[in-house]
């Protein structure tokens, strides 16, 4: 255990953290996957060289006038029904109103007072936590610190992102630790994805974070006073940062102090969070109505052509998996991971003859390899297809559990899919008793000395005389009819 996690640990079991309640909200940026930015038809590409992708509109030049993506409006519409919002038929943009080297304009597009999307929730881990809004918004630029020029004092601007389309997620104050945290952000990544709207890659900006905490004695119902987290790229920082945050704000009230509402960043490596500036409010960014964009309307035909695109989502696949293929909830959250693989296993387990042994196999012998590699299910070297193709062979009685098992690793380890490797392999299983007979003859006659002991009453020896059958038919012969034939022969 490192410095900074006994540090924590020890402000938390020091200064009476179960005395306090955490309070969270967590405000989600999500990078809306159209080709074009939300007020002009330049690229959203990620990667290009700085400032290749701009245009007097997200430059922010003088007379240049923004014109709405119809594409952002559908698919932030889209995002909003997934996380169980009342869409609004009219909403308003906005100019927020700050100075930035990175916001050439003086001002970002969003909304604030009338949004797009309010009144939202996602279940967690059977606890609902509400949403508070989704709205659009334009994206600022990047400001790069790495040192340019040949100074490491230089700062650059890169404006290829100025103007990308965001929705902002803004949750209730309703989550109450860190964990909890966590769990909230993967399930709405979860949803996120299945809608398409956004492949939300955090290292590539596509899913920013930031977190709002304070903490209260558990007795009190009024907030305390909160701070805001800033610079949180990945799940598990999200969390190191929050349960930082809260042991700082209980030792600073413990010791007689207050908590100051500021914006702070999290350095992740040192583990701790430290002050950027005073907390601004709304009034700070003088927002007012944006004069170039009339007011966005999203009325009822549209939101009904909208909703009829919203696929069947996570949640409610797990359901109908469970119910529809006969395996457990832990399957069906491991193959709803993904839509992609979701699909993919329904396709193949539609055609295979028992879809819950297609399910098991994910589990049983897929996963864990994958894992030992390093891998994710896209990138593995056997296809749902393969799996399938696999579970019949077994169900089938054409290949042993043993055999399938080989031929997994052999696909593992010439990375190719399990038809191939089975077609250049052509394991057989020998289901005739007869030739098993010969074998446990041989295998009998072999160890007379085993075969005392079992007849002396040490059945156990049984496996022995297994395993010594399976060796002689390299594998080959069926495990149950071996069972079979050397107990008779034993036995008799």
């Amino acid at each position: 255990m490192g410095l900074r996690e006994n540090s924590v640990r020890e402000r938390k079991t020091g200064h009476g953290m179960n005395a306090y309640q955490p309070v969270i909200g967590l405000e989600v940026h999500v990078q809306l996957l159209t080709a074009t930015k939300i007020f002009c038809s330049c690229s959203t590409r990620f990667g290009d060289p700085p400032n290749t992708n701009v245009c007097p509109v997200c430059l922010g030049l003088p007379g240049a006038l923004p014109v709405l993506n119809r594409k952002a409006i559908e698919f932030a519409t889209l995002a909003a029904m997934a996380l169980n919002c009342r869409v609004n038929s009219t909403s308003v943009f906005a100019r927020k109103n700050y100075f930035y080297p990175d916001l050439p304009k003086g001002y970002q597009i969003s909304q604030y007072d009338k949004p797009l999307a309010e009144h939202g929730w996602i279940d967690v881990n059977g606890k609902r936590i509400g949403i508070t809004r989704v709205h659009l918004e334009e994206d600022a630029g990047k400001s790069l610190h790495e040192g340019f020029a040949g100074s490491a004092d230089t700062t650059a601007i890169d404006l290829n992102r100025s103007g990308v389309p965001l929705i902002e997620i803004v949750s209730e104050p309703d989550i109450a630790s860190p964990d909890e945290a966590q769990e909230y952000l993967t399930w709405l990544k979860e949803i996120i994805l299945y809608t398409g709207v956004s492949d939300c890659n955090m290292e590539e900006g596509s899913l920013r974070c930031d977190a709002n905490v304070s903490v209260r004695r558990r007795e009190e119902t009024t907030f305390g006073t909160r701070t805001e987290i800033k610079n949180l790229n990945s799940f598990r920082f999200i969390r190191d940062a929050l349960e930082f945050e809260i042991a700082r704000q209980i030792e600073l009230i413990e010791s007689g102090g207050r908590v100051t509402q500021e914006t702070r960043l999290y350095n992740a490596a040192e583990g701790k969070t430290y002050s950027m500036r005073s907390k601004e409010e709304a009034h700070d960014y003088r927002y007012f109505p944006e004069p170039d964009l009339p007011p966005l309307i999203v009325d009822e035909n549209w939101q009904a052509e909208i909703r009829r695109t919203l696929p069947e989502l996570p949640e409610a696949r797990r359901r109908r998996l469970v119910a529809e293929y006969d395996i457990t909830g832990q399957d069906a959250a491991v193959l709803t991971a993904s839509k992609s693989f979701a699909d993919q296993f329904e396709a193949a387990a539609k055609a295979a003859r028992n879809p819950k042994r297609v399910a098991n196999l994910v589990q049983s012998e897929l996963a864990g390899r994958l894992k030992a590699k390093g891998l994710d299910i896209g990138h593995s070297p056997i296809s749902m297809n393969g799996v399938a193709l696999s579970a019949d062979l077994v169900e089938s009685g054409a290949i042993s559990g043993k055999m399938l098992k080989d031929l997994y690793d052999l696909c593992f380890q010439r990375n190719e899919d399990f038809p191939a490797v089975y077609e250049k392999e052509k394991p057989r299983q020998i289901t005739d008793s007869a030739a098993i007979e010969i074998l446990a003859d041989q295998v009998i006659a072999a160890n007379p000395s085993q075969m005392e002991q079992y007849r002396a009453g040490k059945k156990t020896v049984l496996a022995f005389f297994v395993g010594q059958v399976m060796k002689a038919s390299k594998g080959q012969a069926n495990p149950q009819i071996v069972n079979a034939v050397l107990a008779k022969k034993l036995d008799g």
